[in-house]
């Protein structure tokens, strides 16, 4: 096993990471650019490195940067995390070249599993099923319109490179399809200096369900089970869960078995995650990510395994040293992102700095964060701040658990995306597992959800009444200090309530 590693992330993966290493007594080194040098990974690494710059393009980016930290710091191995550079086979390929270990799968897998149009081709080879499209890219919107008109209306205009919802644009009619083109093109350049695009049949309602791997590099392969991944906005996921409830057990064993076939097919090891497209009882390969996903949690929380523990131990050369038949999925887990966004006002970012910070516990919570007090919340990385997670015996149980959780939280100084997440839980359609895709988009977030939100909106609605009386005062008879008199009165008699309501004062 290794005795050091360097962890090129940053955030709550790198805190994941770093305590899971420190566990198996493999000591971390820690990099950071100038913006996170107060960061808790920071902070708890037996050693960190400064990269310089501010940016990502000018930290966490740059390989050689990387590379240079690792020599220097003796570590044996790196562990990219999820983002930046962990699907990048270049990197991968010159981690292994400077004689270091790769956590994570083979350059090659990355590459091809990387790209949307190389991995739906050798998915087509191995014959896993596809959703309809195409396996090769197009080069401007007169091709695509040709293309999708042989696909039929809906498509989805998706970039070849990357992932995480970008360079993604959904066309119904053909007049539409310049725009898509322009502003999908132009979104992949900026976010994976790769702006090629190919059409896939788009799928109305569909939910999205992932199925979670491992493979050694002695021939075996597990999967883990699926998550549901349906509740997101613009392919962007707020809330995962495991078990899904519209997958049965032969389904689970149908899904883990294609899913595993996918991993075969490019000599996968690792940990890895298969994505698939669920409709009408049917499901289709939407793409493999080489890496740990943010929703890892609720898979560790109902198989009970460490899924980092996991791709150190590959990575280090060792067998799986259990099969399928050990695999048992135990319980319910529900995961909410909390991101520094404003839900009610478009999930637009948040910036600012966390003053107050209380965050949930009790039986069955777990909370991965990097929050602390008097952190900077910027526009330059990623808006993830934590995640909630939760585990019950049944699914109902973990709704509950989950919405008692997300009340107990409070983040003051940036707005979060916890409001979003209880208006779901709340809705009935949500409680009986009745949702796809498109659920979050069609719920109406402008009203404030959860004890917090609704202490804000009613603090601010005090304000904006006495900001109004005091612009009338003028023309009455009251003095201004009768009025002041009155409306501290009117505030303590509204605080002494939302205290006795919350249960005490903020943490």
């Amino acid at each position: 096993m290794f005795e050091r590693i360097l962890i090129a992330n940053r955030g709550e993966i790198a805190l994941r990471i770093l305590r899971t290493a420190r566990e198996m007594g493999i000591e971390t080194v820690a990099v950071y650019s100038d913006f996170d040098k107060r960061a808790l990974h920071v902070r708890m690494a037996h050693q960190a490195i400064a990269l310089g710059g501010e940016l990502p393009s000018e930290s966490y980016l740059v390989a050689d940067k990387i590379l240079d930290a690792a020599k220097r710091s003796g570590a044996q191995a790196i562990h990219p995390g999820y983002g930046f550079l962990a699907e990048n086979a270049a990197f991968a390929a010159k981690v292994t070249e400077a004689g270091l270990a790769w956590i994570g799968p083979p350059p090659k897998a990355i590459e091809v599993m990387g790209d949307k149009i190389t991995s739906r081709l050798a998915m087509q080879e191995a014959g896993v099923s596809l959703v309809p499209g195409m396996t090769e890219s197009v080069s401007d919107a007169k091709d695509a319109v040709k293309a999708a008109e042989q696909l039929g209306y809906p498509v989805a205009l998706k970039a070849a490179a990357g992932g995480g919802g970008k360079g993604i644009r959904v066309v119904r009619k053909p007049s539409e399809m310049a725009m898509a083109f322009r502003t999908a093109s132009g979104e992949a350049v900026s976010a994976f200096g790769d702006g090629r695009l190919y059409l896939e049949r788009y799928l109305d309602r569909p939910r999205h369900i992932e199925v979670q791997v491992l493979f050694d590099a002695h021939g075996n392969a597990v999967h883990l089970g699926e998550r549901e991944c349906s509740i997101q906005r613009r392919h962007q996921k707020l809330i995962e869960e495991s078990p899904s409830v519209v997958i049965d057990e032969a389904m689970r064993e149908e899904m883990g078995r294609v899913a595993l076939q996918a991993g075969h097919a490019v000599n996968y090891e690792g940990a890895g995650t298969v994505e698939f497209l669920w409709s009408g009882g049917e499901f289709f390969f939407l793409e493999m990510n080489t890496r740990l996903q943010v929703e890892h949690p609720v898979t560790e929380m109902v198989t009970g395994i460490d899924l980092v523990r996991e791709q150190l131990r590959v990575a280090a050369g060792e067998p799986l040293g259990y099969g399928q038949d050990d695999i048992e999925m135990r319980g319910h887990a529900i995961e909410v992102r909390i991101n520094a966004e404003d839900t009610t006002a478009g999930f637009v970012p948040s910036i600012g700095t966390v003053k107050n910070l209380r965050m949930p516990g009790g039986t069955g919570v777990r909370i991965d964060s990097c929050l602390y007090r008097g952190m900077e919340v910027g526009m330059a990385y990623d808006p993830m701040l934590a995640k909630v997670i939760v585990k019950a015996h049944d699914r109902q149980t973990a709704i509950r658990r989950m919405h008692r959780a997300l009340e107990e939280l409070n983040v003051s100084g940036v707005r979060i995306s916890a409001p979003a997440a209880i208006a779901v839980l709340e809705e009935e359609a949500f409680q009986k597992g009745d949702f796809d895709t498109h659920f979050l988009e069609s719920l109406d977030l402008s009203k404030p959800r959860g004890k917090e939100e609704q202490l804000a909106a009613a603090v601010a609605a005090i304000y904006r009444r006495h900001r109004a009386a005091d612009k009338a005062l003028a023309g009455s008879g009251e003095t201004r200090r009768g009025w002041r008199e009155r409306s501290r009165a009117m505030t303590s008699s509204y605080s002494q309530a939302a205290t006795r309501k919350s249960g005490g004062g903020e943490g």
